[in-house]
């Protein structure tokens, strides 16, 4: 038995080297100078430099992208939660007429892919004069948020005793009262977990940040990347050191949220 878990693990680990090596190689190549690039014989570079970090810091758009990216992940979040939480308790609380279905086209609305909207969503923006604006991205990337968002925090909020909910209200606590004083607290991982989700897919995605943004004032990490320069030769030592700056807001998130996020997963998991 302790032989198979032996193997077991070793075959974990081993898928775990394989799936990070792509990213450990594009940071060893964020820190090898450009004469060294070709050579593949060394596992870290002879003389390891920070020439691609300060061209990409003083010689690119990626701050301002990274500004942006920031900004518009962040407000999307806070949009999504301020407005999905309220939607997911009516939907695992009170009785709303065909709940079940609403509920269902909720969750059916998520499997519509983004380019199916984009040239709709592109011509209403223009409309609106809302084009190569953080607004216009914080609503379409809200847009897809929310339904997954609403879905997982209503499984999340279902799973909170009916009992404690009614103890408040014979208390006097109003419906706002119990939400923010017992479900909050209560469902607090299952926030943070979606939240976590939902800002790493509005960090991530693209085509709307392609198609809705002409300008660096609003252009994304994604985008920036996908445009980096390149006029007579691929600058792979600057884009490894930008795609680099790129991951670490997200991995510093990841991390800080690694509690409350494990957290969530396992929520629901043990039944007393």
């Amino acid at each position: 038995m302790r032989r198979r878990l032996r193997a077991w693990d070793a075959a974990v680990l081993l898928l775990l080297a394989a799936w990070a090596t792509p990213f450990f190689w594009q940071l060893r190549t964020s820190f090898t100078p450009d004469v060294e690039l070709l050579t593949t014989d060394r596992a870290v570079p002879a003389h390891p430099t920070l020439i691609h970090y300060r061209a990409v810091v003083d010689r690119s758009v990626m701050p301002r992208a990274l500004l942006n990216s920031l900004g518009v992940a962040s407000i999307t979040t806070l949009l999504a939660i301020a407005l999905g939480l309220p939607a997911a308790y009516a939907l695992a609380r009170l009785p709303v007429p065909g709940k079940g279905l609403l509920l269902l086209a909720v969750v059916a609305s998520t499997a519509f892919p983004q380019i199916t909207t984009v040239s709709p969503l592109y011509l209403l923006l223009r409309a609106l004069g809302l084009r190569d604006t953080w607004t216009a991205l914080v609503l379409a990337d809200t847009s897809f948020a929310l339904p997954l968002l609403m879905w997982l925090l209503a499984g999340f909020i279902r799973d909170i005793p009916l009992e404690l909910e009614e103890a408040a209200f014979l208390d006097g606590a109003g419906r706002v009262a119990v939400v923010r004083r017992v479900i909050l607290p209560l469902v607090a991982p299952g926030v943070a977990s979606a939240a976590l989700l939902t800002f790493l897919a509005a960090w991530n995605e693209f085509l709307f940040a392609f198609t809705f943004t002409a300008t660096e004032a609003s252009r994304t990490v994604p985008v920036a990347l996908a445009l980096f320069p390149g006029v007579f030769e691929v600058p792979w030592g600057d884009i490894a050191a930008a795609s680099m700056l790129a991951s670490l807001p997200p991995i510093v998130i990841v991390v800080a949220l690694q509690r409350w996020l494990v957290r969530g997963l396992v929520a629901g998991a043990l039944k007393e």
